[in-house]
């Protein structure tokens, strides 16, 4: 098939689209395409996803079961385990995690998997974009020499392109379909034949780039942006808590202007896939410049340092009402990385969570949205871990309680009931603003 008969079949929408990884970013794009009228395999290893999908039920929060179940029942969205049904694919999309190792280093395993999977079915014209958040080169010095083992050349037999994922989870009002897509090949013609296809879904809103590696980079500083900011307010909080000022207060004042400001806000930590991940995967690749990115990880670290100092806030706050840490019963609110979301990847909740199991505190947690979580304890802990269920939030559980400390914000949490019945109160991220001033409400 030539670049042109593939442009064809994208225009008129027969293009047989695949997704390798269905989760938070793979799921919807898989959804989408579905939606969007073309023909759509979406690829997973775990058979409970794909058992789970072929009844029409979605996993995932932003993901709708009336927008799944009938892609599914008319069979333009086809879920399975099998690589070989990548062989019918004319777009074969990679969404797979990027995670990190215990030393910060990035984790390609599973976009090297995918790629193998692909190489061994590709076929000439086939466009692959993969869309996990990587560093700079990945698309290049990975994806292409696996999938060139085919014996195929990219750019000549076949298309290979980059484009991130800007997946917020839990965010209502940007979706796949009005955020702007960025796109970089690594030839002219796979940029192009990367932004015809996502043009589909994406209401127009695609911005090509030169290369693969741009497009890589400007997902990193994206994230990158973010944590550095956060760091920013995080240590501003740690500064306001020895200066016995408001930190909230502080960046409520200064967000009143109108230009040269954006306000952030400090917590326990940052969390999920991207934000506390992908510093890392930059800084790992800048030291192969000779390059080391001071200023970038200084702000991973100061966000690194928050569920600890987070902890040491708690332990004041016992100690000032004579209850030692440990054998207090503390109850925490929130495991999920941010407010109204299942996804508990990297949350800096579970890491206060596992601090303060470990230095000895009786420890429970309510999420609506998270049943249970598995603790590191000892902390890093190889292999070893406490598996803890969510409680019912009821008044008893709250007024039994030493300590209750709120880390994710869940719009769906009375948090004036907290307040009302538990003895002592931590506000790790400003959920009890608005309620009257209290003695026993303490906020980061």
């Amino acid at each position: 098939m030539s670049a042109t008969e593939l442009r064809r079949k994208i225009a008129d929408r027969t293009a047989c689209v695949a997704v390798i990884g269905c989760g938070y970013v793979g799921l919807p794009l898989a959804v989408a395409f579905a939606r969007a009228g073309f023909p759509v395999v979406a690829l997973d290893p775990d058979e409970k996803r794909i058992a789970q999908l072929r009844k029409g039920s979605s996993y995932i929060r932003d993901v709708g079961d009336e927008e799944l179940a009938g892609p599914v029942v008319d069979g333009r969205l086809k879920p399975t385990t099998d690589y070989d049904s990548l062989r019918e694919a004319d777009v074969i999309f990679v969404a797979v995690q990027t995670p990190f190792d215990r030393a910060k280093q990035p984790d390609l395993r599973y976009i090297v998997k995918a790629a193998e999977g692909i190489s061994t079915r590709l076929r000439r014209g086939q466009l692959v974009i993969l869309e996990s958040t990587t560093y700079p080169g990945t698309t290049d010095e990975v994806m292409k020499p696996i999938l060139e083992r085919s014996g195929l050349r990219a750019g000549q037999d076949f298309f290979l392109a980059f484009s991130p994922e800007r997946i917020d989870p839990g965010n209502k009002t940007y979706r796949i379909n009005n955020t702007a897509k960025v796109v970089g090949g690594v030839d002219p013609e796979s940029t192009d034949l990367a932004v015809a296809i996502l043009d589909q879904i994406t209401d127009g809103h695609v911005h090509p780039v030169s290369s693969a590696r741009v497009a890589e980079l400007t997902k990193l500083l994206e994230n990158t942006f973010r944590s550095v900011n956060i760091a920013l307010v995080n240590e501003l909080a740690m500064l306001c808590d020895r200066m016995d000022l408001d930190v909230w207060e502080v960046i409520d004042a200064a967000a009143t202007k109108p230009y040269g400001f954006m306000p952030f806000y400090p917590g326990p930590g940052v969390g999920g896939q991207c934000i506390p991940v992908d510093p890392y995967y930059l800084a790992w690749k800048a030291r192969e410049f000779d390059f080391h990115t001071k200023f970038i990880e200084l702000a991973a670290e100061t966000n690194l340092s928050m569920p600890f100092f987070t902890v040491g806030r708690i332990r004041k706050l016992l100690d000032d009402g004579g209850k030692p840490l440990r054998g207090a019963r503390v109850l925490t609110l929130g495991a999920a990385f941010k407010r109204d979301i299942d996804d508990a990847r990297y949350s800096p909740a579970v890491r206060v969570m596992e601090i303060l199991s470990d230095q000895g505190a009786d420890l429970q947690y309510h999420d609506p949205y998270v049943p249970s979580v598995q603790l590191e304890v000892p902390l890093f802990a190889d292999g070893r871990g406490q598996t803890l269920h969510s409680v019912a939030l009821e008044d008893e559980t709250l007024r039994r309680a030493d300590c209750v400390v709120i880390l994710v914000a869940h719009s769906g949490i009375d948090y004036g009931r907290v307040v009302r019945f538990a003895p002592r109160v931590f506000d790790a991220v400003n959920a009890t603003r608005g309620l009257p001033r209290n003695e026993h409400v303490e906020r980061l």
